[in-house]
């Protein structure tokens, strides 16, 4: 999703979504012919007050940038099914598998 689609979703101003990127409490990538930065939709779930963004995400995306992996080798990671967990990490963080997919980013190194 674009950033503007993600802001209408959160209900935040663009500048909001801006912060939770530099923060890294969400992450994207630049794609297309514009070069528009695009993030993974599987960041935002619902939440008890409506959509909100995966809790769990921030901490393996600081893992992965901590490594020294880029944001597009994060969103690759984060998005390509992995043997291991029997589906992307993404879509295990989104099923509550915080522990799994974390140890896994630690052995990204």
């Amino acid at each position: 999703m674009s950033v503007p689609e993600c802001a209408e979703v959160l209900g935040v101003p663009l500048s909001r979504v801006r912060e939770y990127l530099r923060e890294r409490y969400l992450i994207g990538v630049r794609r297309g012919e514009n070069n528009a930065l695009y993030l993974p939709a599987g960041q935002i779930v619902d939440g008890e007050a409506g959509p909100e963004i995966l809790a769990t995400v921030r901490g393996t995306i600081m893992v992965l940038a901590d490594a020294g992996l880029s944001d597009d080798v994060i969103v690759e990671w984060l998005m390509t099914v992995n043997d291991e967990l029997g589906e992307s990490p993404l879509d295990a963080l989104r099923s509550g598998k915080r522990a799994p997919v974390r140890r896994l980013a630690q052995t990204v190194f």
